[in-house]
């Protein structure tokens, strides 16, 4: 009977440590492989949205074509639903997470903190434990090169921006885009209208339609659908996408967008795990990684809109020009940033003001 027990026992401390989430990286001696890793996504839209999670699922699939096998749960709210997602998706045997909203953050620290063993990522945050990275692209760089087409092609110098969140990641989109066009049309304006939603097409369409009504003839979005996109070509305006490329959804409208390439940073990522070389720490990947670029330039641009961006990305990519070098100034027109002086990346990340040209409130 004891030689029974004792071997009941063995075999129920197997079976737990096969199906426990949090007990995937012990049984590998801390180093995972492709055979014994499984990623999870957490996701705050659909995964077809043509906009934002979209993006970030064509990096799960370029996971899957490693050879790793991944998991995903979509359309999840930015409150204790996303707990709930990420300890379902570790129950499923995932022991690397990705969470991709702003949101998601102090609930994929909160599960961090329960699984040590396990990996986390958080996507536009700025949390990181030893066990969780956070990570975002400086896309504002794409989207002064967004601005500088918008700049030249707007006939009446009003553009509009139909905006999400007032979050220092939306305000400092709006101001590098701002300045992009003004770098070109330096009489034009930029009016935001915000949605205080991530996602909400219809939302979106009426913020879109609102700015067209006031005579904008070229729009840019921050949100995660095409809907401004389609309110744009509805009216004959001019748009410019985020996120993907999508110049199928408004064909006679698209310009151009600044899009994430997000398999190039989960690859790379999921790679540093495998190698053991992994650091829980804050990744911000400019244009000369990779991660976020500006889309092909449709024939809806302007005449010499290639031959007007193309230096200043290869400026970008090569580090010798970023939008936020001085001088700049602000609605009001105080000097925030003397001329030749770069602002640095935690001023850039926390940015609370708009630049002079842009009409609205950032706060």
């Amino acid at each position: 009977m004891k030689k029974a027990l004792a071997l009941v026992l063995v075999l129920a401390v197997l079976v737990s440590g096969a199906f426990a989430g949090g007990k995937k990286e012990a049984a590998n001696d801390g180093k995972l492989t492709k055979e014994t890793m499984k990623v999870g996504f957490v996701y705050i839209g659909a995964i077809n949205d043509e906009g934002y999670t979209q993006a970030h699922d064509k990096g799960r699939l370029a996971i899957e074509a490693m050879g790793i096998e991944t998991a995903y749960v979509e359309n999840v709210g930015e409150n204790s639903d996303c707990e709930v997602a990420i300890r379902n998706l570790i129950d499923q045997g995932c022991n690397v997470i990705y969470t991709n909203s702003f949101g998601f953050m102090d609930w994929t620290a909160k599960v961090a903190k329960d699984f040590p063993n396990l990996y986390f990522g958080h996507c536009s945050g700025y949390t990181q434990l030893d066990n969780m990275c956070s990570y975002f692209g400086k896309v504002y760089q794409a989207r002064y090169l967004a601005g500088i087409a918008a700049g030249l092609r707007t006939a009446n110098g009003k553009i509009g921006y139909v905006a999400a969140m007032q979050l220092p990641e939306v305000i400092r989109g709006i101001n590098a885009f701002t300045l992009g066009v003004l770098s070109v049309n330096p009489t034009a304006t930029v009016e935001v209208i915000w949605t205080n939603t991530w996602y909400d097409p219809s939302v979106e369409k009426q913020a879109a339609l609102e700015l067209l009504n006031k005579g904008c003839d070229v729009l840019e979005q921050h949100q995660d659908t095409t809907a401004p996109q389609i309110a744009a070509q509805e009216k004959g305006a001019y748009c410019i996408g985020y996120n993907v490329a999508t110049p199928t959804a408004a064909p006679k409208s698209y310009l151009t967008a600044p899009i994430f390439n997000w398999d190039v940073f989960y690859t790379q990522n999921v790679q540093k795990i495998l190698d053991g070389t992994w650091k829980g720490v804050a990744y911000w990947e400019d244009m000369s990684t990779g991660v976020v670029g500006l889309d092909a330039l449709t024939a809806n641009c302007a005449p010499g809109t290639a031959e007007a961006i193309e230096p200043v990305k290869q400026a970008m990519i090569n580090h010798e020009f970023d939008p936020f070098c001085g001088p700049i100034y602000d609605q009001n027109g105080v000097e925030r940033v003397p001329a030749g002086v770069q602002m640095t990346d935690d001023e850039i990340w926390n940015m609370s003001w708009f630049v002079k040209g842009v009409i609205g409130k950032a706060e």
